[in-house]
């Protein structure tokens, strides 16, 4: 099992920037990757960065290239995202999530097995 914590979401206004936070705990060793997902309301959940733990490797979803940052503290089991130049459609609850399959470079929902409990993101314009 892995248990996943986010934190370090809030309110803040347009072209303001926010950290979000996800520390794991348990079976960390079993995790390939992890990702960050989000979803507005009305919408369905879509992917927003992921970044592997033994290389550098990253990927970002389009909407958000230039903007936002994904890293990893190994030590610290903590995976955060930078978000910069926030702008309203950010506006969601974002979830990190943990894909334990090796090799894996999928942005589906189906690929990550375990799921932190969300923290909320409101930009306002």
């Amino acid at each position: 099992q892995v248990q996943l914590v986010e934190s370090g979401g809030g309110l803040v206004q347009a072209g303001d920037s926010l950290r979000l936070s996800c520390t794991l705990s348990g079976r960390t060793r079993s995790s390939y990757r992890m990702a960050w997902f989000r979803q507005a309301p009305g919408r369905e959940r879509e992917f927003v960065a992921a970044i592997r733990w033994s290389d550098p490797g990253t990927s970002y979803a389009d909407l958000v290239k230039g903007r936002f940052t994904i890293s990893r503290d190994n030590a610290k089991n903590t995976v955060y995202l930078q978000m910069n130049n926030l702008k309203s459609e950010d506006t969601a609850v974002y979830y990190c999530a943990v894909d334990r399959t090796l090799g894996s470079t999928t942005t589906s929902l189906t690929a990550f097995e375990y799921w932190g409990q969300g923290t909320q993101v409101t930009v306002s314009s």
